[in-house]
């Protein structure tokens, strides 16, 4: 008489063994034809999973994050079905979930094409409206690769026969057609209601560039349509917003093949580059940090003491010259503690916060490089405090405080928090890894901030915190970062000397507000759609004239809007105002400045603000004040 407990305590007693789907029915109608899928002992399981023995249960249906990535699942074999029935022929090799989808590879002699998705699609909601059962069904090794050789699944066959010899084999059949998955799947393909899918890309058979090249579906599938259309609307304004173009559109920087993952940066891209970099120099100093600067290419024997050379190594760019083996660095850290290592410092000079914008450089594999999003030269906001063990949560609470000013100014507000802790593969004893870990929730905890832990996600040096931001479409980014490391400082012999005249190793908090300039500038621009603050905008206001005989007086206001630090341009060009003020609006300048006759007479100017908003007429002080109150506000929502 198996005892099933629910969530929330309750117990239901059965007189014999039962499915989930079973447990459901007893509860209630409308909760049995929800239900998708089941957690038994904390495990997801089908609907049609027995229960035997006395077991906690929860029921998921299309409103647990759960239940989400059981239909994207599911989806991929709807998708890998519907593929079969249009292209006979066609291997299935593998359809795991990805973020907000799914895909699945297949190998077929078809170039699949837009055309082809939308008949796939079609296909794929027929067998859904047919509601066929998915049935689980669990075979021996032997016959399950008799099945799948006879089917002319080769893929299939290779994957069982790779997995462990004391693993269950199972397979999920709809209808006629069936596949190898460990599951669990809805119950059946009526349950699948809203999906589309997305794109054809290339791949290999298991990553491997020497295998077969396969042709790989991307999908995503969402637990109603409603959903369905939101997740479209949003990827839609991504694409609008996509930084690649707007940066095309507003001449800001461009990449070519002969520097892959390499940024060239152009004037008004720079532009905001040298803001951004003027900006986080003067915050850090405020917050008191020094700067340094340390060399790009080092000798590798200094990677090989701070473990990079044997846990980053394809990661790294090398060279050899005169006899000797340099490596370029992909991070700063290694470098600053040589720079802590000269002169011998003592606890009264701790902690000392080594700051610098340092040029980095990491082998990124071609295929992920994304624009300035994902690169293979970039530039980090990177600092380092030393410190003692007591200094830690002091330290990290300032962090997080100039960490919340920073992203404030740039018109982020919210934070979301997360732990990373110790990975398999890690350096230094279990030891330090339980302080370092303690000490950086402790620093969360005492600020009052909600935050998650990743386990097993932190550097292979030491636990971190990671800070993410939410875009205005709902976008989440990674960006700042604090890491406690116990084990390089040692490693790379820094000490200092105690109160006590001990010599001691400090501890070492690794930290970056911003990540890389390069990919935050990305998200800048995704994120205002190119109409930055203006603060940040490469021309702050142009001036225009009506006619030429405006002209002087243009450029007299535009001189003396330069005089006071701003970016100020004029437009002097032989073209009727509303073009230029048309062709300036659609440049995102955030002030466009008007003179005529008006203007000349009673020394004003006429002042137009992004989005078509007139401001009148202004004086050139009143002007000014405009401005001034506008970059001192930076990209807050309002003043604080």
């Amino acid at each position: 008489m198996p005892v099933v407990t629910l969530p929330d305590g309750s117990q239901r007693t059965f007189d014999a063994p039962v499915t989930v789907f079973d447990v459901a029915a007893d509860i209630g109608a409308g909760l049995a034809k929800a239900a998708l899928a089941g957690v038994v002992d904390g495990r997801e399981v089908d609907t049609s999973h027995v229960i035997e023995g006395d077991a906690t249960l929860s029921i998921l249906t299309d409103r647990d994050e759960a239940a989400i990535e059981i239909i994207r699942h599911s989806t991929a074999h709807l998708l890998a079905q519907a593929v079969q029935q249009l292209f006979p022929g066609t291997q299935v090799t593998i359809g795991p979930t990805v973020e907000d989808g799914f895909y699945y590879d297949f190998a077929s002699g078809h170039n699949f094409t837009p055309e082809d998705l939308e008949n796939i699609e079609k296909r794929m909601a027929e067998i859904a409206a047919d509601d066929l059962t998915v049935e689980r069904i669990v075979s021996p090794r032997d016959k399950a690769i008799e099945i799948f050789r006879n089917m002319g699944e080769h893929y299939k066959v290779q994957i069982i026969e790779d997995l462990p010899g004391d693993e269950e084999i199972t397979i999920y059949k709809q209808g006629e057609w069936m596949d190898l998955c460990r599951g669990p799947h809805v119950p059946s393909t009526g349950k699948l209601q809203a999906f589309k899918l997305t794109k054809v890309a290339g791949a290999y058979w298991r990553g491997d560039a020497n295998n077969q090249q396969l042709q790989r579906i991307y999908g995503t599938a969402w637990a109603n349509k409603k959903q369905l259309k939101a997740y479209l609307n949003r990827i839609a304004e991504a694409e609008k917003r996509d930084h690649r173009k707007i940066a095309k559109k507003l001449d800001l920087f461009h990449t070519q093949e002969e520097a892959p993952g390499m940024v060239f940066w152009h004037p008004a891209g720079w532009s905001i580059y040298q803001t951004i970099e003027r900006y986080m120099r003067e915050t850090q100093l405020a917050f008191g940090y020094q700067e340094i600067k340390t060399p790009q290419v080092v000798d590798i024997s200094l990677w090989q003491r701070s473990g990079h050379a044997d846990k980053f190594a394809e990661g790294m760019f090398t060279l050899e010259a005169e006899e000797r083996q340099f490596a370029v660095k992909p991070m700063n850290c290694p470098c600053h503690v040589q720079v802590f290592n000269q002169g011998l410092k003592s606890y009264r000079d701790l902690p000392l916060r080594l700051a610098e914008f340092g040029s980095c450089h990491r082998n990124e594999p071609s295929g992920s490089l994304h624009g300035i999003m994902r690169v293979r030269g970039f530039t980090q906001d990177d600092a380092h405090i030393f410190c003692t063990e007591e200094q830690i949560q002091p330290e990290v609470s300032q962090f997080i405080d100039m960490l919340h000013d920073v992203y404030a100014d740039f018109g982020f507000s919210e934070v979301i928090y997360r732990l990373s802790t110790r990975p398999a593969e890690r350096v230094g004893s279990d030891e330090d890894w339980d302080r370092a870990e303690a000490a950086l929730a402790e620093a969360l905890n005492a600020k009052g901030l909600p935050w998650e832990e990743l386990p097993g996600e932190g550097a292979f040096y030491g636990p971190k915190i990671e800070f993410s931001l939410k875009d205005c479409i709902g976008r989440i980014w990674q960006l700042g970062t604090i890491q406690v490391d116990f084990s390089m400082p040692g490693r790379l012999d820094a000490q200092y000397v105690a109160e006590d005249g001990a010599r001691k190793v400090p501890v070492m908090l690794h930290r970056a507000v911003l990540g890389s300039f390069e990919r935050f500038i990305g998200i800048l621009i995704e994120h205002y759609e190119g109409a930055f603050p203006v603060w940040l905008a490469p021309k702050q206001a142009v001036v225009v004239n009506i006619t030429d005989k405006h002209a002087d007086y243009a450029t007299a206001v535009a001189e003396r809007l330069q005089a006071a630090g701003f970016r100020a341009e004029t437009d002097l060009r032989n073209e009727k105002i509303g073009f230029k003020i048309r062709e300036l609006e659609l440049a995102k300048v955030p002030y466009v400045v008007v003179v005529g006759d008006k203007e000349m007479e009673s020394g004003e100017v006429s002042v137009r603000a992004r989005h078509g908003q007139d401001l009148g007429s202004l004086t050139q002080e009143g002007l000014l004040e405009t401005l001034a109150a506008e970059v001192a506000r930076k990209g807050r929502l309002q003043t604080d």
